[in-house]
């Protein structure tokens, strides 16, 4: 259906997740709220980049990071919005994040099956400059054979069992 030349039926991520996750016998919802999540972090992200002038977060936070390099306050605020929203989506246990030096562990009673691994801000110390940035993620399940706390050496898996990855 159009109206005025404007598409009023448009595919969202969401419904395109929802759609697919009927074609699958036993699914959960828990890789569509997954998507849902990282989805949420990336709007949120988007938003303070357009607004990063005005709310003063263009520049440096004063820290390096792991590779060396000096982090910027939109790395530390797009970090913050990934990990906040992937524990609260109850389906992740491990976090692993180009921003921390260590593994995230998501706590017990939120724990999940998968295992995300990102880039909140790729490409941030290009943003003075107006440069194109995004953030990249990569799922993974957790082996539904593993015991106990999820441990580092679980997020170590090959590129062929990832379940899903995006650049947004």
């Amino acid at each position: 259906m159009s109206s005025g030349g404007i598409d009023t039926n448009c595919m969202t991520l969401t419904r395109y997740t929802l759609a697919e996750q009927t074609k699958v016998p036993g699914a959960t919802g828990d890789l569509t709220q997954l998507l849902v999540s990282i989805q949420t972090a990336v709007k949120a992200i988007s938003s303070a980049v357009r607004k990063a002038g005005i709310s003063q977060l263009f520049g440096v936070a004063g820290d390096i990071n792991v590779q060396g390099e000096e982090v910027k306050k939109l790395d530390v605020l797009s970090n913050e919005l990934f990990i906040n929203l992937l524990r609260s989506s109850y389906t992740t246990c491990l976090l692993v994040s180009e921003e921390n030096e260590t593994v995230i562990e998501v706590e017990t009673e939120r724990q999940g099956k998968y295992i995300v691994m990102f880039d909140p801000l790729d490409g941030s110390s290009n943003i003075d400059c107006l440069v194109s940035i995004g953030s990249i993620f990569g799922i993974w399940r957790r082996s539904p054979d593993a015991e106990g706390p999820p441990v580092v050496q679980e997020a170590l898996q090959p590129g062929r069992q990832m379940v899903a990855a995006g650049y947004a």
